[in-house]
């Protein structure tokens, strides 16, 4: 039989969004406390651990030890996403009624974007976003805010 100790890891992507989920709720640890264990936000660190963003290498290498991972699962966390929706519209009522906000409103983000900056977009990749709660007498409010550069569409 040959010497398998320097084959490729079979440990796929999937499998390791599954040890990080496992490990991470095993720990008792919030996404706040491994996002801060790691110098990341807890924004980037979950949608990374899910597979929709890559870790630069030394924050793969952080959470792998953080979690105590298997080897090579730093190796695909800093590997580049390939991103792919399962739904068109997913089911889940939190994500749908974001897709509802973007359906109703999409159309007037673009509009004022466009009166403030010009013709161009908001970039997804050069992108922050925060998530606080916000006491409210009528039931507390989830406030989401989005940072993207502007990108004029000459700039492409």
């Amino acid at each position: 039989m040959k010497d398998q100790t320097h084959l490729p890891s079979a440990l796929t992507r999937e499998d390791v969004t599954a040890q990080i989920l496992s490990a991470r709720k095993v720990a008792g640890m919030t996404w706040e406390a491994l996002a801060k264990a790691i110098g990341m936000s807890p924004v980037f660190t979950h949608s990374a651990t899910m597979g929709m963003n890559a870790f630069p290498q030394e924050k793969a290498e952080a959470l792998a030890k953080v979690l105590d991972l298997e080897p090579g699962a730093a190796e695909l966390l800093s590997e580049p996403p390939t991103k792919i929706w399962s739904q068109a519209v997913p089911t889940d009522p939190c994500i749908y009624r974001l897709y509802e906000i973007v359906g109703v409103y999409g159309p007037t983000i673009k509009a004022l974007i466009e009166e403030k900056f010009g013709t161009g977009i908001m970039s997804a990749i050069d992108f922050e976003m925060h998530l606080t709660r916000e006491p409210n007498p009528k039931g507390d409010r989830v406030k989401l805010e989005m940072s993207g550069k502007y990108l004029g569409y000459n700039a492409w």
